[in-house]
């Protein structure tokens, strides 16, 4: 069958909501920490997917997907909940058709308010040449 495929999900939230919940804003560090799940099992994220509120039977989670090879990983279930609009609906539709899905299940970072500007500046000058270093 060939290597597992790995792909991440996170959550698409406004940046309006980074004071709120600055993790489930912050995609890139919640696809890292997939990242780095992966890799410490031998895998690689060959997929990422930013979300909100998507059903569990929305073509872009199953396009090319086999059973036995994927496997979907996200960092909480609190990001599968934001990314999705039922995850009991989205585990049921990955059982039914033989897909794992997993949760890193590690702590979130902490944001101070220097990190919360860092992703302020990153998601809102996407378009300005600043990459997020």
């Amino acid at each position: 069958m060939g290597p597992v495929r790995i792909t991440a999900i996170a959550s698409l939230t406004p940046l309006e909501e980074l004071d709120a919940d600055p993790f489930l804003v912050d995609s890139r560090s919640q696809h890292a920490m997939c990242a780095r799940w992966a890799a410490e099992r031998g895998y690689r994220v060959s997929r990422e997917l930013l979300v909100s509120g998507l059903r569990a039977d929305h073509c872009v989670l199953w396009d090319g997907v086999r059973a036995g090879v994927d496997l979907f990983v996200a960092p909480s279930h609190r990001v599968l909940e934001s990314a999705l609009s039922s995850v009991e609906e989205f585990t049921a539709e990955c059982a039914r058709r033989g897909v794992r899905v997993e949760t890193v299940g590690s702590a979130e970072p902490a944001y101070d308010a220097q990190m919360k500007a860092h992703v302020h500046r990153r998601l809102s000058m996407p378009t300005a040449g600043y990459d997020g270093r």
